[in-house]
């Protein structure tokens, strides 16, 4: 029995920290060098062969070092995997969502009339804040950017912006939400995870997440005045060609109307997701039938194309033709794909024990409040880079800290706010995170062009580690 003991201690050897690296490394390189050879075409395959070889390597180094059998990756794999099955229906749902309300007309009205309304010197702060109140109230980062994000890229692109500069507004506003909504599962993962009451953690987070947002709003209207836009005569011209190629009626509005308010009744997504494209599909067949007709002379085929298809239709304006084309849920596949392959990825690492390896840098790092809140920041990012998984990253980076906080005597509220500041909103800045490829491929722009304009996101684990560093409103707990 004794020596039988002994065997299953020395089956599985911990990596070190240079050995739980070398996969990252290997991953960053082999990236770079994908993404510049492939360009914008990187998803389409070379990026998830990418994710499979490094996949590989794991697998290399723990079976033919660290004596982890083939059965422990394949169960973490088929565990990472199952874990965003719902993800990946959303997904579609939400491929099919952008196809519908593209054709349907909505987004163009949606357009239409906020370049009548938004000026262009406030589009930029003016997008991040709406985009801040609409995923408050919804709790969520993907519906907003799937929706109300859409219009904005639309009305930005009009309007002579950047895509990094548009999409970082958006996505900042987003995440921003996404962060202290109460309705957020992101917000109520990370404080339920360490038995912190939901609005003590919300409250906490304040302190960092406010003065993050006030300078990145700064930022945006700053540059609203700054950047190079189009002329009132080329965005009128553009207002001008969407009323010629759709039927602009306020009608259309009542579909995002309706969709905020099953969103704000708590309809679970995917419920909320398919009636919404069922609401487009209808208004589409009734206020848009010359542009169905254009897709498929059968109406059934025109709209059930516009939900699953590319659909393409004729304008004399290159800009508004290139964006009220579409790719349905079969423009999410290589998301998907890339998805299932990050998933592969993760679990991989995590059963080799190299997340665990990588964890251990950093808390060797702890010698105070700041190094222990900053270790717990760069764990928290350097697994969204590792595991591609924000839900897994928030549970993972709360378990592994937690008795650490609760020996230095601090209270978990700090760590469940260190960990939103560090793992919720870089996950989006990660091009192999879910997050990252899912906000990438709604946008439209790839994640490294849009990443340094997302200054919210970049502000908030720098800001956390600021706090700290600065001792604001951080209390150990009363000794018993």
């Amino acid at each position: 029995m004794e020596k039988s003991s002994k065997q299953e201690q020395h089956l599985k050897k911990r990596p070190s920290a240079i050995l739980s690296l070398m996969p990252i490394v290997m991953l960053v390189a082999m990236l770079t060098c994908t993404i510049r050879s492939f360009g914008s075409n990187a998803l389409d395959g070379a990026s998830q062969i990418t994710l499979l070889a490094v996949s590989a390597l794991c697998v290399l180094i723990g079976m033919g070092w660290l004596n982890v059998p083939w059965a422990s990756f394949e169960k973490a794999i088929v565990k990472n995997v199952s874990s965003v099955a719902s993800a990946l229906v959303i997904l579609l749902l939400i491929g099919a969502l952008g196809g519908a309300w593209m054709v349907s007309g909505v987004v163009p009205s949606l357009i239409y009339y906020g370049l009548h309304i938004i000026h262009p010197g406030v589009f930029l702060a003016s997008s991040c804040l709406i985009c801040a109140l609409v995923s408050v109230m919804t709790g969520s980062s993907w519906t907003t950017i799937a929706t109300i994000g859409i219009a904005l890229m639309g009305i930005g692109r009009a309007q002579g912006f950047d895509d990094g500069w548009i999409a970082g507004a958006i996505i900042s506003g987003a995440y921003f939400g996404d962060k202290i909504s109460p309705l957020s599962e992101t917000t109520t993962l990370a404080s339920g995870s360490l038995g912190v009451p939901l609005f003590s953690h919300i409250r906490y987070m304040l302190i960092t997440t406010v003065p993050s947002i006030t300078i990145a709003l700064i930022i945006f209207a700053v540059a609203g005045f700054f950047c190079s836009t189009s002329s009132s005569q080329d965005i009128a011209t553009f207002a001008s060609s969407l009323g010629t190629r759709f039927n602009i009626t306020p009608w259309l509005l009542l579909v995002p109307v309706l969709t905020g308010l099953m969103i704000a009744r708590k309809i679970p997504p995917v419920i909320t997701l398919f009636l919404s494209i069922l609401l487009a599909v209808i208004f589409g067949l009734v206020f848009q039938t010359d542009a169905m007709r254009e897709i498929d002379p059968s109406l059934f085929k025109a709209a059930m194309n516009s939900v699953y298809g590319s659909t393409a239709l004729h304008s004399d304006n290159p800009m508004l033709a290139d964006l009220v084309s579409t790719r349905g849920m079969a423009g999410m596949m290589p998301t998907i794909w890339l998805i299932i392959c990050a998933m592969c990825f993760g679990g991989c690492m995590a059963a080799g024990g190299m997340v665990g390896g990588i964890t251990r840098l950093f808390i060797h790092m702890v010698k105070g409040r700041t190094s222990l809140v900053g270790s717990t920041a760069a764990t928290g990012v350097m697994l969204n880079v590792a595991i591609a998984d924000q839900y897994l990253c928030i549970l993972l980076t709360g378990n592994m800290f937690r008795d650490i906080y609760d020996r230095e005597g601090y209270e978990r509220r700090l760590l469940s706010r260190t960990t939103e500041d560090a793992v919720t909103v870089t996950s989006v800045l990660v091009p192999w995170n879910t997050c990252g490829m899912t906000q990438s491929t709604v946008l439209g722009v790839a994640t490294f062009t849009y990443l340094p304009y997302c200054f919210f996101n970049i502000i908030s684990p720098v800001m956390s580690v600021v706090v700290a560093a600065l001792g604001y409103k951080i209390w150990r707990k009363p000794n018993k």
